[in-house]
C-alpha cells in the first residue's frame, strides 16, 4: 500500500454518509474516505452478518468493538475482538470473508 500525496486531513466519521452493503445475512455499513487508490473506512457489521463474497484485496483491519470472525478460503478461522487487527496482502493465498454473531465495528485501510 502506498499512501498518495494528500494534505493533512482530519475525518469526522460521523459526518461521512454511510452506504449499505447487504451480506448473505446481516448488513455492513461503510463510511468511506477515498484518495487516489487508497480507501479508508469505518465499517459496522450488524449482528448475524456474513459477507456475500470472498475478498482477495489487501487490508489492514482493526477491530474497534464487538467480535469478528475471519475465515480464509483454505478453511482457517480467526476470531478477533476489540483491540486486535489483521494484515493481509493483495491477491495472495489468503482470500477471506468476515462474519459476526454479535456485531462489530472496524477501521480498515486498503
Amino acid at each position: 500500500m502506498k499512501i498518495p500525496a494528500l494534505p493533512f486531513t482530519v475525518t469526522e466519521w460521523g459526518a461521512v454518509p454511510a452506504t449499505e452493503h447487504p451480506g448473505v445475512t446481516g448488513t455492513a455499513f461503510w463510511r468511506t474516505f477515498m484518495i487516489g487508490d487508497l480507501r479508508v473506512r469505518s465499517v459496522e457489521y450488524t449482528p448475524g452478518y456474513l459477507a456475500d463474497h470472498w475478498c482477495d484485496r489487501g487490508h489492514v483491519l482493526y477491530v474497534l468493538g464487538g467480535e469478528l470472525e475471519t475465515e480464509l478460503k483454505d478453511g482457517r478461522k480467526f476470531k478477533l475482538t476489540a483491540g486486535m487487527s489483521y494484515q493481509v496482502s493483495d491477491h495472495g493465498d489468503a482470500a477471506h470473508r468476515s462474519s459476526t454473531q454479535t456485531g462489530a465495528k472496524l477501521f480498515i485501510v486498503d
